[in-house]
């Protein structure tokens, strides 16, 4: 898998399983694609370092990028890109 500079992706949100919203949505509600690509992204709250999948996600004819993984059981860390 790719790897990704993590200081190019900044913090959307940080939630609970099932229920985020980005991009004016509840994440949840959409099929993610994984890129195949990760990166490497530190914790806004406790500064620890995790890896999280890069995913795709098509809203209104609108595809976004995101990377999310699990910063603990059930609680999500959500970043977009910064182009």
């Amino acid at each position: 898998m790719k790897m990704n500079k993590s200081k190019e992706w900044n913090h959307q949100i940080t939630g609970v399983d099932g229920n985020c919203q980005l991009f004016g949505v509840n994440i949840f509600k959409y099929d993610w694609e994984s890129t195949g690509e990760r990166v490497k992204i530190k914790d806004p709250l406790y500064n620890q370092e995790h890896v999280f999948n890069i995913y795709e996600v098509t809203i209104n004819s609108k595809c976004y990028k995101f990377a999310a993984g699990e910063f603990s059981n059930c609680v999500w860390g959500f970043y977009t890109f910064n182009y």
